[in-house]
Parts: structure tokens; C-alpha cells; sequence
């Protein structure tokens, strides 16, 4: 299979996503990375830009598509199978949402889209239960969207925060990929 897997900025999470990437490499897919830009250019306490983008090409021996222009032919090429979002934040997720497309990655899904092949998300918010609930029930009702089960990651300290369960991405896009959505439980 042929994996568009992108990255926005819940940089907390790139590790884990990372790890998850990896196994569908290992398990024998082409993924390609796909960065927001800020995903691609910010240096955080969790790791310096350049590092992690090494570390992706290294690891998938694919580019990183990083701007709007390299992302737009992806649909046009018929460039992926499946097109994941791995981690998917609020700020992403309103986008995705309401059409916005001004990023790499949200332009990378509109074009992926046009084909009606599916997009796997991997929500990663600590709003998903405030304000990017809303967005997070509109995509999960739109056709070709996909969700990879997520729940509370800190009910105490972070009352209104989901993340998914990076453990089965390699699944949920697999699955996706047959038009399936994968119903396994989180916690």
C-alpha cells in the first residue's frame, strides 16, 4: 500500500507516532511523510526540526512533502491508498471540518479526497471534549473519513484532552484501506 502519512504540531505525540509509522515500513508499505508547516520547521523541548525530519527519511527513504505546492498533485496522481493524519490536532481537525485547506496537510487531504480514497485520523487535542468536539463529530460523520479509537489520555490534569491509541494506526489504516472502520476499544 501506498501511505501519505502527515504530522501536525501535537509535537508531544511525535515519538509515539513515529514508533507507529515505522511498523507499517516494517510491515512492507511505501509511506511517504508529510509535514504541516509548522510541524516541519518548529524546534521543541520534544525534539529539534531537523532531527525529526532525518529521522523520517531515514526510516521511510521518502522526501517530505512540507508545502502546499508539493502537496496539491497528490490527488490528481492518484498519489496514496490512504492518506493518514498521525497526530491530528483541534486546529487541524477545524479545518478539515469546515474546508479550509492552507496548509500542507490540509491540502494534502482535499486532494487525496477528490478520488473518494479514505483519510485516517489520529486525533491528538487536549480540546477534543471543549471546543474540537464539535469538529471531531462532523468529520466522523463525512464519508471517507476514518478514525483511529482514541480516549482520555489525563482525566485529572487535562479534563478536555483525547489522544489516540498509536498502538493501532497500523490497523485502522490497513482497515480503512477495505472501507472498514476499526471498533476496537481504547482503554
Amino acid at each position: 500500500m501506498n501511505i501519505g502519512y502527515c504530522f501536525t504540531g501535537s509535537f508531544c505525540t511525535f515519538e509515539k507516532s513515529i514508533d507507529a509509522l515505522e511498523k507499517l515500513v516494517k510491515a512492507g508499505h511505501n509511506v511517504t511523510p508529510i509535514m504541516s508547516e509548522n510541524a516541519y520547521s518548529i524546534d521543541t523541548r520534544f525534539g529539534d526540526a531537523v532531527d525529526i525530519q532525518n529521522k523520517l527519511i531515514q526510516i521511510t527513504g521518502n522526501s517530505i512533502i512540507h508545502t502546499i505546492e508539493q502537496a496539491e498533485p497528490i490527488g490528481p496522481n492518484k498519489m496514496f491508498d490512504v492518506l493518514a493524519i498521525v497526530p491530528c490536532t483541534g486546529n487541524t481537525l477545524a479545518k478539515l471540518a469546515n474546508g479550509v485547506t492552507d496548509t500542507s496537510v490540509t491540502m494534502a487531504t482535499k486532494s487525496h479526497l477528490r478520488n473518494n480514497r479514505p483519510v485516517v485520523i489520529g486525533v491528538s487535542t487536549n480540546d477534543a471534549l471543549g471546543a474540537a468536539a464539535k469538529n471531531i463529530g462532523t468529520l466522523l460523520n463525512y464519508k471517507n473519513y476514518y478514525f483511529v479509537p482514541f480516549g482520555m489520555d489525563n482525566c485529572l490534569m487535562k479534563p478536555k484532552s483525547m489522544v489516540c491509541d498509536f498502538e493501532q494506526v497500523k490497523e485502522a489504516i490497513e482497515m480503512a484501506n477495505n472501507g472498514k472502520e476499526i471498533l476496537k476499544k481504547i482503554y
